[in-house]
């Protein structure tokens, strides 16, 4: 059986609780048997003591380990504690900002994309790159596959409003991503799900022949219920020796379906 880790995203608890969708995803937790949740941010919809601990109360049920980075809507919406504490209720629920997690399978490093005085959009220093890079030792992917997990999108579908911005100076993130080994790259925010290959939108040349997946990961929230067409989902990341594939899941009303599943070879 390949080593899995389940993906979700953009829960927003506090504004409207998926309790049949949650109740699904437990029980293909169950089936599965995934090493690890990987939860990318917006957990709480405003960022509230009780809308957190309630969002860590739903992950701890479900009875396998759990990645969690922050997402915008996770720090206080209001002044001055947006400004002045503005992970401290994260860090009571979650502890860590930038958590890690490693097996034979699966080598994950967290990266806090949020930033106080941005509304949407978010950032990674210079430092949490190298940071990185350090923890993945450089070179060229081996044994684990190497996984960047953060809120904001550096690739998404077309049709996302622009407000939705991805990740300011993607480019630059990208290539330093590339540069530490990373395979997966894993994120939320635009609750639509959208999975591609580097090399489908850029020319390798030799010294940047590293490809990644980004993986963006579907809403499993729906916190605004008058925004048509976004589906509620998740991903399912599966590591063999030689080959990545990604696995969508989308809520039909009653169940969750696959809807797409794609293959990337490694390296």
């Amino acid at each position: 059986m390949p080593a899995r880790v389940f993906h979700i995203s953009d829960l927003h608890i506090g504004r409207r609780e998926a309790s049949e969708p949650f109740a699904a995803l437990a029980e293909l937790i169950r089936e599965h048997e995934p090493e690890l949740v990987l939860a990318t941010g917006d957990l709480a919809h405003r960022g509230r003591r009780a809308q957190l601990e309630r969002a860590s109360e739903l992950l701890g049920q479900l009875g396998v380990p759990v990645l969690v980075v922050p997402g915008n809507h996770d720090i206080p919406y209001t002044f001055p504690a947006r400004y002045t504490r503005t992970f401290a209720e994260w860090e009571r629920a979650f502890g860590p900002t930038e958590p890690a997690y490693r097996s034979t399978s699966f080598s994950i490093v967290g990266l806090n994309s949020v930033r106080k005085w941005r509304q949407q959009g978010g950032s990674l220093t210079a430092g949490q790159l190298r940071r990185l890079a350090e923890r993945f030792g450089h070179g060229e992917p081996v044994g684990p596959i190497r996984v960047a997990a953060l809120h904001h999108h550096l690739a998404a579908p077309p049709w996302r409003p622009s407000r939705k911005r991805p990740l300011k100076a993607r480019n630059h993130a990208l290539q330093a991503l590339a540069a530490a080994g990373v395979e997966l790259v894993a994120s939320g925010h635009v609750h639509q799900a959208a999975i591609v290959d580097r090399r489908e939108f850029e020319i390798l040349d030799e010294d940047t022949r590293r490809s990644i997946v980004l993986a963006t990961a579907a809403g499993f929230g729906r916190p605004r219920l008058h925004r048509r067409g976004e589906a509620q989902g998740f991903n399912v990341y599966e590591a063999d020796p030689g080959a990545l594939t990604v696995t969508t899941y989308a809520w039909d009303g009653t169940a969750f379906a696959v809807v797409g599943r794609r293959t990337f070879p490694r390296g």
